[in-house]
């Protein structure tokens, strides 16, 4: 990477400041690679922008989206989807012209936010998902037409600071967003159905949902750690004629993982449906 697309000498203007714009400063803040005046943030609530310098002393807060992006190197658009074209007509001119764009629009291609500046500019795209708040966010980053590979790679050392990383063609985001921008909430319900059937059995709920959240975490960095087939994992789990075993197949008898797969399928047509709309001009 050049020396000038290094992250320590970015200075970073994050466009609507909501969830996922809060994650990543205090990400790109625990790395130490960039000192907090390096960082602006915009929202349109000046009590949330209070809020943000008192959890993170030394970053430049500002309703006024102009102020933000003058003279930044890249400009993360962190804004709701329906808000998109709004914001970029009122900043497009005041944006530099190498900057780069980070993009955390759901369901805008980079084509169309290229389009909405009026300029060819690099842009990423990136679909990140809430557990990027705990540092443990599953995020895909696809480049646009004019990003080069290194655009590609700060976007992902910004988003490793705050979890995993995917590279991805464009044109599979709306899987990401059926899979993994959708898939805390299949397991927030998972670990929610799983405490009332510890309740069920007699546990007190504060037990049962801790044992339930901690399996849900513990199961899942098994997988990621071993890097075994989650097949073999549950297979060592299932003794022949034990509890496990039995509970599989009831979870198989009333089709478990079909279920899965058609709720991604389904998520994944309406992120469609949502990128038609959001593109259309």
């Amino acid at each position: 990477m050049s020396t000038a697309l290094q992250l320590a000498n970015q200075t970073i203007a994050i466009i609507g400041a909501g969830n996922i714009g809060r994650a990543l400063i205090g990400g790109l803040l625990r790395g130490h690679e960039l000192a907090p005046e390096q960082i602006r943030a915009t929202r349109r609530n000046p009590a949330a922008l209070e809020a943000l310098q008192e959890e993170f002393p030394g970053i430049q807060t500002t309703t006024n989206n102009l102020l933000a992006v003058r003279d930044a190197t890249l400009v993360v658009l962190a804004v709701k989807p329906q808000n998109a074209r709004e914001v970029i007509e009122e900043i497009r001119a005041h944006v530099q012209p190498e900057a780069l764009i980070l993009s955390v629009l759901a369901g805008l291609t980079t084509a169309t936010i290229e389009r909405l500046f009026g300029r060819p500019l690099p842009i990423v795209r990136a679909m990140p998902n809430t557990p990027a708040l705990v540092d443990e966010g599953a995020t895909a980053l696809a480049a646009g037409a004019h990003a080069r590979p290194e655009h590609l790679e700060l976007c992902r050392q910004i988003f490793e600071a705050v979890g995993k990383v995917e590279i991805v063609p464009e044109y599979l985001m709306d899987a990401v967003t059926g899979l993994s921008g959708s898939g805390p909430a299949y397991v927030f319900m998972f670990i929610e159905a799983l405490t009332d059937a510890g309740v069920k059995q007699g546990l007190p709920r504060p037990v049962a949902f801790r044992l339930a959240a901690q399996t849900v975490y513990g199961a899942a960095k098994l997988v990621l750690e071993t890097g075994r087939h989650p097949a073999i994992l549950r297979d060592e789990v299932t003794t022949p004629g034990g509890t496990a075993i039995a509970a599989v197949a009831e979870l198989e008898a009333h089709g478990l993982r079909t279920m899965l797969i058609n709720a991604v399928a389904t998520a994944t047509r309406r992120s469609q449906e949502l990128s038609q709309l959001n593109n259309h001009d």
